[in-house]
């Protein structure tokens, strides 16, 4: 514990969740919270007021920036503060994209309060805190990289677990439809599948891409997809 206070900013789009954060983490001596930002593009710009040592960001925000164009945009300034990633999705999807970006640290929003409080001491003191299931997945990537998807076949594959085409991943990702075809047989052959339904199920499974919430009640996400190449 220092003495002087670790200066928060806390990123959410949900007032319920700032509040919950703010309650935990004032109740710490050593941390005082600051500021709130509703909107990735509100996190930049308080954030480049330089009276913030640690940012705990969503990932999410709704329409707009979304949480790691934040954090890179943030951690590109030279005085810039910390990113702690607080969030509810820990997939490769996610994960990496935001540790990419500059995260110091990436939690999961039903840590323990301790943990939380933890992680953003860590944070402050510039060390890396990783969720359990993020920071084992990152070592399993390292172990056997010839397996692990790449960042772009974990966004193809993201894409066509939301139903778009071959054709509509292309016009997404900005890439031609023999692109995606070919990072789809790539993907299929790392996960030993041979059909877009079974790699999603797989990657889904696996952690390699979010689970989305089940569409109209009735349907599990993974078997969403039913287009052909």
């Amino acid at each position: 514990m220092t003495d002087t206070p670790i200066r928060l900013l806390l990123a959410d789009d949900h007032p319920v969740v700032r509040a919950g954060l703010r309650a935990v983490l004032e109740t710490e001596p050593d941390l005082v919270v600051v500021a709130e930002a509703a909107t990735a593009e509100d996190a930049v710009a308080r954030a480049a007021a330089g009276d913030i040592d640690v940012v705990l960001m969503d990932l999410q925000f709704g329409k707009g920036m979304g949480g790691a164009e934040a954090t890179a945009r943030i951690t590109a300034r030279s005085d810039a503060p910390r990113v702690l990633v607080v969030t509810t999705y820990d997939s490769d999807a996610d994960t990496l994209p935001a540790i990419e970006a500059g995260a110091t640290g990436y939690l999961l929003k039903d840590a323990p309060p301790e943990d939380l409080a933890a992680a953003v001491r860590t944070a402050a003191a510039g060390r890396t805190t990783l969720a359990p299931t993020v920071a084992e997945r990152l070592m399993n990537r390292l172990r056997t990289p010839g397996t692990a998807l790449t960042r772009r076949e974990t966004e193809v594959l993201s894409l066509v677990a939301e139903g778009l085409s071959n054709q509509d991943v292309g016009h997404r990702l900005h890439l031609t439809e023999g692109t995606v075809k070919s990072h789809l047989a790539r993907i299929y052959t790392k996960l030993d599948v041979d059909s877009r339904t079974a790699a999603v199920a797989t990657a889904t499974n696996l952690g390699l891409i979010r689970r989305w919430p089940a569409r109209n009640g009735c349907c599990d996400s993974t078997l969403a997809p039913r287009r052909t190449d």
